[in-house]
Order: structure tokens, then C-alpha cells, then sequence
């Protein structure tokens, strides 16, 4: 591989805002790392899409973001995507691509009651890389799976400073409470890079006793690791790119300020 451009930057990308759960970390760990944050507005939400449509839409975009913008690594921030795409990406693009799994394994080392619930999108809950993870790392632990497509459109809100009603929370947490099993819940996977963005109030929906696990902070430590020695200098703000212009947009910008992502731009 060429030398790095010490401006090259490292590209997340995520169907929408839930990518920024990773960007919180990585900037904690590379807190000098040019940095283009990505979000394909214009496909959001990615659950309800077939395979086939996931596929792609996150092929192309990250074809053209990558031809455009040089980034030195790609990090598919976004469960749905990465499940579906991540190897297809990478039989394309030349650069290093991190991807997000669903923190089956890191569940099932915490729990202490062995049933360990999973929220996800609907496309993320049905993928064989998911029953894959439960084969290998939960193998005698109960794994109980919802969709709560409510939760990414209250990620959105959210950040966006718009009310959400918390009937959403508490409606994700009763598809898991009342499975077979699931009054023994005590971890709880975020499989979506959303969701860690309502951490507080899904902790209030499931009440004392159950603890959180996603993937934010091992996919940060895995793209530092990618990074190690390479050197970063931004030569101008970081911002964020997304794919539609549309109302709504610029009520993001407190939220995105506070990422470190200075303006929009758009693809």
C-alpha cells in the first residue's frame, strides 16, 4: 500500500445518527484522526430492506464516498449494513474496512442468569452471522431476539431534539420481557449502532438489575489498532456527509457540534 496521506481521513458511515455512538469512542482513542462522518439519510431506515437493497446501496455509496474522499479505512457503523455487506465491501475496496457485529460474545461473558436479550432491526435479527455468533459464544445461554425498528426513528428524534414518546422504550422492552424466559433478562445487546444513543431511557423501560452491552468501544480499539503509526494530521474541520438534503437536517447541528462535526455537506 502507498504511504498514508497524514489528511486521509477515516470514514464511518451509518444509515443515520447511530454511527455517532461509534464516533464517541473513536475520538476518545484518536482524538487527532481526521474524520468524516457519513449517514445515508436518503436509505434510512435500512431494517425494513431486503438483503438484496442493503446490499446495494451500501456497496455504491461507499464506491463513490471512497473514490471522492481517499479515506485511509471505512468503518461500516451500522449493525444492519455490516450483517449484510461488510464482505461484499471489502471484495471491492482496497483500504481497510471495520465492520459492526451485534456483542453476542461480550453478552454472554457478563450474564449472570445465562438469558441474554438482543435488540436489533428486523434485517439484523434474521441474519445467519447473528445464529453464527450465538453458536460460538453463547452456546448454552438463552439468546431471545427483538426488532425494534420504533427505536432508530427515537434516535433520530432524539438528537434532533424532538419529543419522543416513551411508550417507544417501554414497547422494546416488552417484546423480550414477554417471550419464554425473558423475566430472567439481566444483558441486554444493542445491535444497533442507534440504540446506545438511548441507553438512559432503555435502562428506565427495563428497570434495575439489567445491564447494556454494544460494540462501540471494540470497534474503536480494532480501528486504532488499523491506525497504529499512521500519521493524522486534519487539515480542516470534520463534518458530516450525508446522501439527501431534507427538512429537519439542520437540527442535527448541535447534536453533530458536539461529535466534533463542524457542518454538512452532501454526496
Amino acid at each position: 500500500m502507498s504511504e498514508i496521506d497524514p489528511a486521509a481521513p477515516l470514514l464511518l458511515f451509518d444509515s443515520g445518527v447511530g454511527g455517532l455512538s461509534v464516533l464517541g469512542e473513536v475520538r476518545r482513542l484518536l482524538p487527532d484522526a481526521p474524520v468524516i462522518y457519513a449517514a445515508d439519510n436518503g436509505g434510512l431506515p435500512y431494517g425494513p430492506k431486503t438483503e438484496a437493497e442493503v446490499a446495494a446501496r451500501v456497496c455504491g455509496l461507499l464506491g463513490r464516498m471512497a473514490e471522492r474522499y481517499r479515506p485511509r479505512l471505512i468503518c461500516i457503523a451500522c449493525n444492519t449494513a455490516s450483517t449484510i455487506a461488510l464482505g461484499m465491501v471489502r471484495d471491492v475496496l482496497e483500504i481497510p474496512i471495520v465492520g459492526t457485529v451485534p456483542a453476542i460474545k461480550p453478552a454472554a461473558e457478563q450474564t449472570r442468569s445465562g438469558t441474554i436479550g438482543l435488540l436489533g432491526t428486523a434485517a439484523t435479527i434474521r441474519q445467519p452471522y447473528v445464529d453464527r455468533l450465538e453458536a460460538e459464544f453463547a452456546q448454552g445461554k438463552l439468546l431471545l431476539r427483538a426488532a425494534a425498528p420504533g427505536l432508530v426513528a427515537a434516535a433520530e428524534a432524539k438528537l434532533r431534539g424532538e419529543p419522543v414518546d416513551p411508550a417507544i422504550y417501554q414497547q422494546a422492552a416488552a417484546t423480550l420481557r414477554n417471550q419464554p424466559g425473558g423475566d430472567a433478562i439481566d444483558t441486554v445487546v444493542l445491535a444497533c449502532t442507534h440504540f446506545p444513543l438511548l441507553e438512559p431511557e432503555l435502562a428506565a423501560a427495563f428497570g434495575s438489575g439489567v445491564g447494556f452491552v454494544h460494540g462501540a468501544a471494540g470497534i474503536a480499539r480494532r480501528i486504532a489498532r488499523l491506525s497504529e503509526g499512521q500519521p493524522m494530521n486534519r487539515i480542516r474541520p470534520d463534518f458530516a456527509l450525508f446522501t439527501r438534503d431534507e427538512p429537519g437536517l439542520a437540527a442535527l447541528a448541535p447534536a453533530l457540534a458536539s461529535y466534533g462535526l463542524s457542518r454538512m455537506e452532501f454526496l
